[in-house]
This record gives C-alpha cells, structure tokens and sequence, in this order.
C-alpha cells in the first residue's frame, strides 16, 4: 500500500503542530522577544512552502491546506512583528512629563 503525498503532508502539518506546541510552551519569559523575532523568519520560509505545497499539489484537498498553511503563517507572521513592537516597546525610556510653565506672579 503506497502513502499518497497529500496524507505524507498532513501527517508532516500534525507533527509540526505538536512540536510547535511544545516548543513554545517551555519558553521562558525573558526568551520571549528573541524567540518571536526568530519565529517570524521561520514562518516567512513556511510561507514560501505552503505555497509551493498549494501551486503543485495536483489534488484538491492538498490545494486547500496549502492555502490554509499561508494564511496561517501570513497572521502568524503579522501578530508576531506587532506582540514584538509591543514587547520592545515596554523597555522604551518614556519622555519625563513636561512641568507646567511657573506663573508670571509666582515668580515675584
């Protein structure tokens, strides 16, 4: 019995799916940053491949999970550069608050 291509793919996306569960959920905080920076590459490449995966796929269903894989990866790579701006934003220096301007009779 031969495997066809399109369970081959499916059984590579479940994989990934519970790798990347694992993965994510052992981080710990101070990683965070660094890791989302480096998970947008991978997921800019996994865009790369779900389309090539949807483009010469010949079935139907394995067209459709390719599509579905570069949506998936096109959010995962948008929400991760905003979560990232946010983040560094945090470690911003704030401008110091302007003090109000002295009263021209406080002064005599």
């Amino acid at each position: 019995m031969e495997v066809t291509h399109t369970i081959t793919n499916l059984i590579i996306f479940v994989l990934a799916i519970y790798v990347g569960y694992h993965v994510v959920w052992t981080v710990t905080p101070a990683l965070h940053t660094p890791l989302m920076a480096v998970t947008n590459a991978i997921s800019a490449i996994i865009i790369i491949g779900a389309m090539l995966a949807a483009g010469l796929t010949e079935g139907i269903v394995g067209q459709i999970a390719g599509t579905l894989a570069v949506a998936l990866a096109a959010v995962n790579v948008f929400g991760g550069f905003l979560v990232t701006q946010r983040m560094l934003e945090m470690f911003k220096k704030k401008e110091p608050k302007a003090k109000p301007a002295a009263k021209e009779g406080a002064q005599q």
